[in-house]
C-alpha cells in the first residue's frame, strides 16, 4: 500500500510529495531527518519542499476544483468510507508512527487513529450541513414578488496546515469536511512528524479522490507554509498551531477566509463544595495527558483556599497514576515533549515560578526530551507560567480567595480558548460558564476537543472560527443566494391590507 509514497536510499526511507496525483521528490532537492522524540533517533526522511513545489501543488488543486465538484455527494461519500476501510486494515502501521515520530504513548496513538476513523464515519453528518434552504420573500414589503434559494458552495482550494500533536487527525479533521463539501486541498504537515499525514495521503490517492484535489508538500513553515497561505489561488487556510504562528499566517492571508484554531490557557477552577477527588483525577488528565502538550490541556489550576490543601492530598494520590517513560512500553501513560528545545522552554518556565515563590512539589526537571510530571504549588501571578501555554506536563497551582476571583483572572488571559469548573452547584457553575471568555467550557470535566462532535474553537488570542462535526463544514463553504423574481408570471404576492 505504501511503496508508492517512498523510496529507500542508504538504508533510509525517504517519503515523497503528492501533487497532482504523483508522489514526487522536491524541486529544490533537499530532504530533512524525521527524528524520533523517544531517543533522538532518525525515523526516516522527508521532502524539504520550496516554493516551486508549492506552485505545483496548488495550481493542481485550482485545476481539480471541477473534478471534485463533478462528482456527486453520495460518491464523495463512498470514496471516504473507502478511505476509512483502508485506514482501519492498515490500523497498527499507523498507530506504530504515531508511536514513533510523535513519541505519543501506545493508548494515545490507538486512541488517535480511533478518532480519525470515527471522524471520516461522520461524514454523512457533515453533508447534511450542505443542503441550504428556502426564503420567502413576502416577509418584507421590498422582496414582495421574489423568493431565494440560499445555498452553500465550496471555498475553492483550501491550504491545510496541521500541528505536531495531532498529526493524524487534526489533518483528517480538516481534509475529509473539505472534500465531502467538494473542496480541492494542499496539506502541510508539521515537519516534527509528517509522516502520518503522507500515509493518509496515500490512502486517499488509493480511494479514488482525483488527482489534484488532495495534494501534499513538506518542508519548513517559511519555505512551505508562507508562500502556501500567501497564494493567490488559495481561498481559505485552516490551521491549528500556536498564536504566534496564527498572527504570522493572517498577516501573509490577506482577503483570504480564515480558520485558526491556536494556543489556549485552560484554566480548572476549584470551588470549594466540589468533588475533590474528582477534581483531582480529572486535573491530572487533563494536565498530564500527551505530557500536556495540547491546545485544550488545562494550563493552570485557580483553587479556592478553603480547599486547596485538601484538594492537594486528592491530587498527590492521582498523581502517582502517572507514569513517564519509552512510550512503546504500554504501562507508560506518558512520554517525551516533541523534542528537548520543548522541554528546555517548560524547564524555563518551572525554574522561572520557584524563583518566584512557587513550591516544587513534585517532578521539575527534564532529560533529553524527557520532562518529569510537575506540580508547582502557590504560583505567583508574576510568573511566566501563571500566563503563557505551558505546552508540558506540569500542574500549575495558583491559590485564589474565591471563584469569582477565579473567573476575573481566567478572564485577563489574552487567550481564550477553554476551561473548566468543578462545583456541584448549578448556580455556580452556571455563573462560571457565563462569565468565562472561552469557546468552551466544561463542568466537572477535563477540557477534551475528542473526535469533535462537539463544535470548539477559541476567542481572543485563541483564534478564529469553530470546528467539529458539521459546524466544520459551515467554515469551509460559503453562501450564495439565489434571488427569483416571480412577477412576470403574476406568482408573486400583493399586500392585501391598507398600510398603517
Amino acid at each position: 500500500m505504501f511503496d508508492d509514497c517512498s523510496v529507500v536510499r542508504d538504508g533510509v526511507q525517504e517519503f515523497l510529495m503528492l501533487i497532482d496525483g504523483r508522489w514526487k521528490t522536491s524541486k529544490t532537492g533537499g530532504t530533512f531527518g524525521v527524528h524520533s522524540p523517544i531517543d533522538g533517533g532518525i525515523v526516516a526522511k522527508a521532502q524539504a519542499g520550496g516554493a516551486a513545489d508549492v506552485e505545483l501543488a496548488v495550481s493542481a488543486a485550482h485545476g481539480a476544483k471541477k473534478k471534485i465538484r463533478d462528482i456527486p455527494a453520495i460518491d464523495r461519500i463512498d470514496i471516504l468510507n473507502r478511505a476509512r476501510h483502508i485506514i482501519e486494515d492498515h490500523r497498527k502501521n499507523f498507530v506504530n508512527t504515531l508511536v514513533l515520530e510523535a513519541g505519543k504513548p501506545v493508548k494515545l496513538a490507538e486512541a488517535e487513529v480511533a478518532a480519525s476513523l470515527n471522524r471520516i464515519k461522520m461524514t454523512m453528518e457533515e453533508a447534511r450541513r450542505i443542503f441550504g434552504e428556502y426564503v420567502p420573500g413576502d416577509w418584507s414589503e421590498d422582496t414582495m414578488q421574489k423568493f431565494a434559494l440560499v445555498i452553500h458552495e465550496p471555498m475553492g482550494v483550501i491550504a491545510c496546515v496541521s500541528p505536531f500533536n495531532y498529526p493524524l487527525f487534526s489533518t483528517v479533521a480538516k481534509v475529509i469536511p473539505a472534500l465531502v463539501s467538494g473542496n480541492t486541498t494542499v496539506i502541510k504537515p508539521a515537519s516534527d512528524d509528517p509522516i502520518a499525514a503522507i500515509l493518509f495521503a496515500r490512502i486517499l490517492h488509493e480511494s479514488g479522490i482525483p488527482a489534484g484535489a488532495v495534494n501534499i508538500v513538506t518542508g519548513s513553515g517559511r519555505d512551505v507554509g508562507d508562500p502556501l497561505v500567501s497564494h493567490p489561488l488559495v481561498q481559505m487556510v485552516t490551521l491549528t498551531g500556536s498564536t504566534e504562528t496564527g498572527r504570522h499566517v493572517a498577516g501573509l492571508a490577506v482577503m483570504k477566509k480564515l480558520h485558526l484554531e491556536l494556543g489556549g490557557k485552560g484554566s480548572a477552577i476549584i470551588a470549594p463544595d466540589a468533588s475533590l477527588a474528582l477534581a483531582a483525577g480529572k486535573v491530572c488528565e487533563g494536565s498530564l495527558k500527551y505530557s500536556g502538550q495540547r491546545c485544550d490541556a488545562i494550563s493552570r489550576v485557580l483553587v479556592e483556599r478553603s480547599v486547596a490543601d485538601a484538594f492537594l492530598s486528592h491530587l498527590l494520590r492521582e498523581f502517582e497514576r502517572w507514569k513517564m517513560g519509552d512510550p512503546r512500553d504500554a504501562q507508560n501513560n506518558m512520554g517525551p515533549l516533541i523534542d528537548e528545545k520543548a522541554a528546555e522552554r517548560v524547564q524555563t518556565m518551572v525554574d522561572d515560578a520557584v524563583s518566584k515563590g512557587a513550591k516544587l512539589l513534585k517532578g521539575g526537571t527534564h532529560k533529553g526530551a524527557y520532562f518529569e510530571p510537575t506540580i508547582i504549588d502557590n504560583v505567583s501571578l508574576d510568573s511566566q507560567i501563571a500566563w503563557e501555554e505551558t505546552f508540558g506536563p506540569v500542574i500549575t497551582i495558583v491559590r485564589v480567595e474565591s471563584v469569582d476571583v477565579a473567573i476575573q483572572l481566567a478572564n485577563k488571559s489574552h487567550y481564550g480558548l477553554d476551561s473548566c469548573i468543578f462545583t456541584e452547584s448549578l448556580y455556580i457553575a452556571w455563573k462560571a460558564a457565563k462569565g468565562l471568555e472561552e469557546g468552551s467550557v466544561s463542568i466537572n470535566d477535563a477540557p477534551s476537543h475528542g473526535v469533535g462532535y462537539f463544535p470548539f474553537g477559541g476567542n481572543k488570542d485563541s483564534g478564529l472560527g469553530r470546528e467539529g462535526v458539521g459546524y466544520s463544514i459551515d467554515e469551509m463553504t460559503r453562501i450564495k443566494t439565489i434571488q427569483f423574481n416571480l412577477s412576470p408570471a403574476g406568482l408573486g404576492k400583493s399586500r392585501a391590507v391598507t398600510k398603517l
